[in-house]
């Protein structure tokens, strides 16, 4: 969470704990955020209230949740410096498992019922399910370098360490982050985002079939100019993150190893990292998950209120999202696309409206994960 010194008055720094989707009640009775009347409030009030906003928000853990709870040592200081620029990591609930996988049913669709007349029988039903395994995979990104260059940096070699264990973490928060939509890599989808080694994402696990997934194309035809708008409903039915051992999400404490130069022959002494944890992905139905595809800059192909409600419109009954994920360029197409003039009338010229981070009272969270350079021609 960013320091209070970023901000300069409570409601700014309320507006940013909102763009994180903190302050929303789950409560559906309780429309108003926590944060909406924060005016008046001093910063060290505010501070205190977003202390208890994680709380308040989630009834499940989360996977930073997890994390902190299992991380080594040292560790929940640099979760806290590196998490909240990604909101996928943020918001969707997260599960720990013991090993490294486990079998789930994910259901594809629901059983047929009907009335019945008296003295008159019912033909049994049931669900579609498929079985499908969940896995978790090993993330163990390394560092090394000279003992000789990190003693002398001006604060010491413990700032230097410190740093790039920072730098380890966030990297590989931003890699979680990717991997969550690109998965195994598929250059079909993404020639560079992805991991041939990781778990898939929400590409491969929902599919490019339209007519079988909650699907939206919006037409774009110019070539690697495409990006995607997420609505995800989270939760063990839906969509979750999963922790292999135990929750395991450790650095490990820097040690002095001997290690080869780049000509692979001659040694040197150098200070050694590295990170383990064993992350995955869930989707527990695909009626959990619905994307708007084709996204461009071609005229008529850009995000819209009318396209995210043609999004909803196909989410089943009960399985309202709870989530929206989308690039900065999809927000200020969306931005662009509501416009206004004096007296309330909305007219393609006016003002721009500013961006509220809801739609439908479901948050919006902006990401850098999401490509706006994404293959396009692939739903069908």
């Amino acid at each position: 969470m960013a320091t209070l010194n970023a901000f300069s008055s409570a409601a700014e720094y309320a507006r940013a704990l909102q763009q994180l989707g903190y302050g929303k009640p789950r409560n559906p009775d309780a429309n108003k955020s926590v944060f909406e009347a924060l005016e008046g409030f001093t910063l060290d009030i505010v501070d205190r209230l977003a202390k208890h906003a994680h709380n308040y928000k989630f009834a499940s853990p989360t996977l930073i949740d997890i994390a902190v709870k299992n991380a080594g040592e040292g560790i929940q200081a640099l979760i806290d410096e590196t998490i909240t620029a990604h909101p996928e990591l943020l918001v969707l609930p997260a599960r720990s498992i013991q090993g490294m996988s486990y079998p789930t049913l994910v259901r594809v669709a629901l059983p047929t019922v009907a009335f019945r007349n008296a003295n008159e029988g019912t033909a049994s039903t049931k669900g579609q399910y498929v079985n499908r395994l969940v896995e978790t995979f090993i993330l163990n990104p390394q560092w090394d370098c000279d003992r000789a260059v990190a003693d002398r940096d001006e604060d010491g070699p413990e700032a230097f360490i410190k740093l790039e264990a920072g730098g380890i973490l966030e990297a590989s928060m931003q890699h979680l982050a990717e991997i969550f939509y690109y998965g195994r890599v598929d250059p079909a989808v993404h020639l560079t985002k992805g991991d041939a080694k990781g778990f898939n994402g929400l590409h491969s696990q929902v599919g490019t079939v339209a007519a079988d997934n909650i699907c939206v194309d919006a037409g774009g035809t110019t070539g690697s100019t495409g990006s995607s708008v997420w609505m995800v409903k989270g939760g063990p039915a839906g969509c979750q993150w999963v922790w292999g051992a135990n929750g395991e999400l450790e650095v490990s404490k820097a040690r002095l190893e001997r290690v080869e130069d780049a000509g692979g022959v001659n040694k040197y002494t150098a200070y050694f990292q590295e990170l383990l944890a064993y992350p995955g992905l869930q989707v527990g139905s695909s009626m959990c998950v619905g994307r708007i595809g084709e996204l461009t800059e071609d005229a008529t192909c850009t995000l819209t209120d009318a396209m995210l409600a043609k999004l909803f419109s196909q989410f089943p009954t009960g399985s309202k999202p709870d989530h929206i994920f989308m690039s900065r360029r999809s927000q200020r197409q969306l931005r662009d696309s509501r416009t206004w003039a004096a007296g309330g009338t909305v007219v393609t010229g006016g003002q721009p409206v500013p961006f509220e981070y809801y739609w439908e009272q479901i948050p919006i969270h902006v990401t850098d994960a999401i490509s706006d350079t994404e293959e396009v021609g692939l739903l069908t």
